[in-house]
């Protein structure tokens, strides 16, 4: 009998029972800490940040496999879509007219 009676008391005491916290989900999750982006009409994020993180999982505080943060690389290749109005493509047509109006040798 007295084995039974071991953990009988810490488990009474409901602030240890991690099945039944003394305060609902909603309570906690109230108290977690936010997000400190900010979205494009400027208002605060109201996501919850990632345990360990400043931003939420949409912002970049997530982890991925090689231990980076989420979001787009830099320099932001995924805007890329063909180039035509890029920095090089300009200065490239730039020269190109800059060559047309030099005189023509006859």
């Amino acid at each position: 009998m007295r084995a039974s009676k071991r953990g009988a008391n810490k488990m009474n005491n409901q602030a240890n029972n991690p099945m039944h916290p003394m305060e609902p989900l909603e309570a906690r999750l109230a108290k977690a800490p936010r997000c400190l982006a900010r979205t494009r009409s400027g208002k605060p994020c109201q996501s919850p940040a990632v345990k360990g993180a400043k931003r939420c999982r949409m912002h970049g505080g997530g982890k991925n496999r090689e231990g980076r943060g989420s979001g787009a690389p830099a320099g932001n290749c995924n805007a890329m879509k063909h180039g035509a109005r890029s920095a090089e493509t300009r200065k490239i047509m730039a020269m190109v007219r800059a060559w047309d109006k030099l005189p023509k040798e006859s």
